[in-house]
C-alpha cells in the first residue's frame, strides 16, 4: 500500500444532498451553516438539479485543511436527516471522490464517468 501525505490536500469539499421533499431542510441547514461556520467555509450554489457526479441535488461547502476538523465535527453533529458527501482535493479527482471520501448519513453511488486519476 502506498501511503499518501495529507499535505497534498489543498482543500476539502462537503456536498449536502437533498431532493424536492428535503429542500426546505437543506435550505435551513444552509442558512445555519452560513452563520455558525462563517469564516470557515465558502458556500456554493444551491443546485436543484444534478451536477457533476452527484446523484442528488446538492450544495457545496469549500473548506480549508485548517478548518476541516471543526467543520466536519459540526456537520457530523448537525446534518440531521440530510446526507453529506465529503472529499479531499488533492489533484486526483477520481481517487478523491472514489477512494478518499467520507459520508455523513447514507452513502450514495456517484457517477464517476469522466473522472480521471
Amino acid at each position: 500500500m502506498t501511503l499518501l501525505n495529507p499535505s497534498t490536500i489543498g482543500s476539502w469539499h462537503a456536498h449536502v444532498y437533498f431532493d424536492a421533499a428535503t429542500g426546505a431542510a437543506a435550505w435551513t441547514l444552509r442558512e445555519t451553516i452560513e452563520v455558525e461556520l462563517a469564516g470557515r467555509i465558502a458556500m456554493g450554489r444551491f443546485h436543484e438539479k444534478l451536477v457533476g457526479p452527484h446523484p442528488m441535488w446538492s450544495y457545496q461547502l469549500a473548506i480549508s485543511p485548517d478548518d476541516f476538523p471543526h467543520v466536519l465535527g459540526w456537520l457530523a453533529l448537525n446534518h440531521g436527516t440530510l446526507d453529506v458527501f465529503v472529499h479531499p482535493n488533492t489533484g486526483d479527482a477520481l481517487r478523491d471522490h472514489r477512494d478518499c471520501a467520507v459520508w455523513l448519513g447514507k452513502s450514495h453511488v456517484l457517477n464517476l464517468v469522466g473522472f480521471t486519476g
